[in-house]
């Protein structure tokens, strides 16, 4: 069950990545409140369309839990997303990697604060080198560039984004026992209806841009990917080993956005993505082979157990 915990955070985390390439792809392409809508309502729209009879059976626990399954729309999905595509707008793409990075330590500080959740000095170290291997990433091999940042409205938004996602993965202890098409089709539903009024404030500020040719490629991969794969993986992996382990593997979001920039963007490879990719997935392994021997009790994520 691990390795295929494993497995399905890594393609989680590298959907994600494709998010971020996304994100700088839309620019000129679609506005980004347009971008939140389109691919939550799409996204909506195709797991409805492939699990209605599920969604009726399971609708006697849902109606139980809906408040819970609207905030994980709200937060998780909406807020997150709008502010990620936001802020590239405003800052640079160094700070928003390293802000993302920021998104594993939130989980073990909220963890440790709420939960007691215990954390080894094994973990404590894989986290650290997680982080530096992150932080070779964004500053593009040059640690130096770190000390030379500067923080803007756009720094504002991803810390937002940060927070965000994080409080969404800790809620995701307390999912309901319902199957995995209908945890994904009420917080989409909410998340498209959460971004509307963000949507018509963004129109109304005369910044809205329908999506052209290119703007509809990303929605829809944005839909399919990012949304329902990543999402669905996501939640099982936190399902399966729990919250600080799985939120370790978000590090190796901004790692797969550069090696994606590469591919798609034709950005070239250089020796500090190997390196940094290495130390990634090194600071995991290490997180892992160390952890406490009952911190798989962060699984208790899921009434389930």
């Amino acid at each position: 069950m691990h390795i295929t915990a494993y497995i399905c955070l890594v393609i989680a985390t590298l959907c994600w990545g494709g998010n971020t390439v996304a994100g700088k792809l839309a620019l000129g392409h679609v506005s980004p409140m347009t971008l939140t809508f389109l691919r939550w309502t799409l996204a909506t729209a195709l797991i409805a369309a492939v699990s209605l009879p599920q969604l009726k059976r399971d609708w006697p626990i849902v109606r139980n839990k809906l408040p819970l399954l609207l905030f994980y729309g709200m937060v998780g999905y909406t807020l997150f997303n709008a502010m990620l595509y936001s802020a590239v707008k405003y800052t640079t793409a160094i700070n928003v990697a390293i802000e993302q990075a920021g998104i594993p330590m939130l989980i073990f500080l909220l963890n440790l604060v709420f939960f007691r959740t215990g954390v080894s000095a094994a973990q404590v170290a894989g986290f650290g080198m997680t982080l530096v291997g992150v932080a070779l990433t964004a500053a593009h091999g040059d640690l130096a560039t770190l000390l030379r940042l500067s923080l803007n409205r756009g720094d504002a938004l991803m810390l937002v984004a940060v927070a965000a996602y994080s409080i969404y993965t800790i809620f995701l202890r307390w999912k309901p026992p319902v199957d995995w098409r209908t945890l994904m089709a009420f917080p989409a539903l909410a998340a498209a209806l959460t971004s509307l009024p963000l949507l018509l404030w963004e129109s109304a500020a005369g910044n809205a841009q329908l999506p052209d040719g290119k703007g509809w490629i990303i929605t829809f991969y944005t839909a399919i990917f990012a949304s329902l794969v990543a999402q669905i993986l996501y939640i099982k992996g936190v399902e399966w080993i729990g919250a600080n382990r799985a939120g370790l593997f978000i590090n190796l979001v901004p790692v797969f956005g550069t090696l994606l920039s590469v591919l798609l963007l034709g950005e070239t490879l250089q020796l500090f993505h190997i390196v940094s990719l290495v130390l990634t997935l090194g600071g995991i392994a290490i997180a892992e082979r160390g952890r406490p021997k009952l911190s798989t009790s962060t699984v208790s994520a899921s009434p389930m157990d």
